[in-house]
Formats: structure tokens, sequence, C-alpha cells
């Protein structure tokens, strides 16, 4: 059975405040400032759609946004959102399962491939990547780790968590650096969260 995050859908965001306070949303809302006005959008393992409602108030009209989410009470939380004007497409499937026009200006990707193994990491970030125009910008934020012993424990404690509770796949953090570098995305910027156990990354193609 493949990861699913149904059974966590209605305390997720609670929980992930009780644990990281706002980190995550920190981490996610700095990516936004570089999404272009009028930019077609993709979105993918959006969770519960806040961040949608964050985009509409930078951008309260102009975008269209495709949003691919795998859970449907992620999925069913999210049409709930306030999209301002804004033009959304919301697919409740694997991105795996989904086929798209390469004409995306931005993609964004908030804590998807640390639910991942190394093998499934390197074939979603290969249907992934294709949809990504030339010039465009893919906004990625995740967790890394740099030495400090309890950024380990406190990963192994959430991949236990999640393995439990939605059967995710992964058991430690794919190499995602090396899949950017094999296709020759740049680093355009960065912030780190929580003691650095949060990075926020911009990369662009060409």
């Amino acid at each position: 059975m493949a990861a699913n995050f149904n059974n966590a859908a209605r305390f997720y965001d609670k929980l992930s405040l009780i644990i990281y306070g706002r980190a995550l949303i920190n981490a996610q809302v700095y990516l936004l400032q570089y999404i272009p006005a009028n930019a077609w959008i993709l979105i993918v393992g959006g969770g519960t759609g806040w961040i949608l409602e964050e985009i509409a108030k930078m951008h309260p009209a102009g975008l269209n946004i495709t949003y691919i989410e795998i859970s449907a009470n992620m999925m069913a939380l999210s049409k709930k959102r306030n999209i301002a004007n804004n033009s959304v497409v919301f697919i409740n499937d694997a991105i795996e399962n989904v086929s798209l026009k390469a004409d995306f200006d931005v993609v964004i990707t908030p804590f998807l491939f640390d639910n991942f193994t190394k093998q499934t990491t390197q074939r979603v970030f290969s249907d992934i990547h294709p949809l990504l125009k030339p010039d465009g910008f893919w906004l990625n934020c995740d967790f890394q780790l740099n030495g400090k012993w309890w950024q380990r424990v406190l990963l192994k404690s959430m991949f236990l968590f999640f393995w439990i509770v939605c059967n995710i796949e992964a058991s430690q953090l794919p190499d995602i650096e090396k899949h950017f570098d094999e296709h020759a995305y740049k680093a355009f910027a960065q912030q780190t969260f929580f003691g650095d156990f949060i990075i926020s990354k911009v990369y662009k193609t060409g």
C-alpha cells in the first residue's frame, strides 16, 4: 500500500505547530516571493492546502495553479481554501499517474521528497522535471541534517510516526541535491529554519 496522509489530515497542521512552531509554515512562505505575476504553477504534495491562501495573499488574481495531492482527506481540506480570483485545478492522485503539459513557470514541492526512498525520489523527480519551462523556478523545502544530534533523533521519530500512521516508505532523507545537480539546476536563493534543520531553496533552470 502506498503512503497516504489520509489518517493524518485532521491533525497534521496542529501537530506541526506543536513540534516546529511556525517553522514549516515560514519555510514555505519564504519561497512564495519568487512566484511571478500571472504564473502557471504546479504544486505537488500540497497537504491541507493552506499554502493556497498564502499564495492568494501575494497574488489575488492571475495565477493558474495545478494542485496535486494523493490524500483524499487532505484534498477535501484544500478545496475549502480561499484562492481569491486565481484558477486552481485540483488533482487527487500521485504525480506519476498524471499527464500534464510542460508549461509550468513554477514548481513547488513542500516537504515532498522526505516521504520517499532513493528509488522513488528519482522516479518522482524525473516525472516533475520535464513539466517545468526553461528558465522556470523550482521551489523546494525539506529537512536536512548538518551534524546536530537532536536533528537525527527528531528525524528518526518522524519517520517512525508517519510510517505507523501513514505508511510512508522512507527511513532516511534522500539526496535531493544530487538530482538537481544532475539536471543542471542552479541554486538561486535559500534560507534555513528551525536550527538549520529545515531548508528552503529556489532552483532555476536554464
